[in-house]
């Protein structure tokens, strides 16, 4: 018992902790944003606009315009997206019930590239384009609520790059 006590002191002291604002890069455009970490929420969420599903060679795909202000360089990325549909998520809120595509999209946290899911919406009105959900956050470490930008995203070609993994969803 104490052998297994032990192995769980060192795994939690590996962990990065992470505040509940932190900087991030959306790759591969190296779009530097500031993401808010949800506990709240379960699955990730990315500010798009113009969002349309479409089918490509039988597949269901979404296409969708990031508008989203490049923290470092102060420039306005505006890109038009195309990605396969994940899944769709049902939302139910105090506006009623919507449904959100998802899509798998890469984002740096820290020295390291996440491959993981975001329902896509209009966040023109929320203070952070980018709010990272449990299924995010179980990957990336510790959330330290009381405190923000802990780590810095600095994520190079040869950053550690963890893939998405599908038996998250069933969280």
């Amino acid at each position: 018992m104490a052998g297994t006590l032990l192995v769980g002191a060192v795994a939690q002291a590996e962990d990065k902790v992470f505040g509940w604002v932190e900087n991030a890069s959306i790759e591969p455009w190296g779009i530097a944003v500031k993401a808010k970490l949800d506990s709240g929420a379960l699955t990730s969420s990315l500010d798009a606009r113009n969002i349309e599903m479409f089918e490509n060679d039988g597949e269901e795909w979404v296409r969708f315009r990031l508008k989203l202000e490049d923290q470092d360089s102060g420039e306005t990325f505006s890109d038009q997206i195309e990605r396969p549909l994940y899944r769709e998520q049902k939302v139910r809120g105090a506006g009623g019930r919507d449904e959100r595509p998802v899509v798998l999209i890469d984002v740096c946290m820290g020295d390291t590239v996440y491959e993981e899911q975001f329902s896509l919406r209009d966040r023109e009105e929320m203070l952070y384009p980018l709010l990272l959900g449990r299924r995010t956050i179980s990957h990336l470490g510790l959330l330290d609520v009381r405190n923000t930008f802990l780590q810095e995203p600095g994520c190079g070609e040869n950053a550690t790059y963890v893939p998405h993994d599908s038996t998250d969803d069933q969280s």
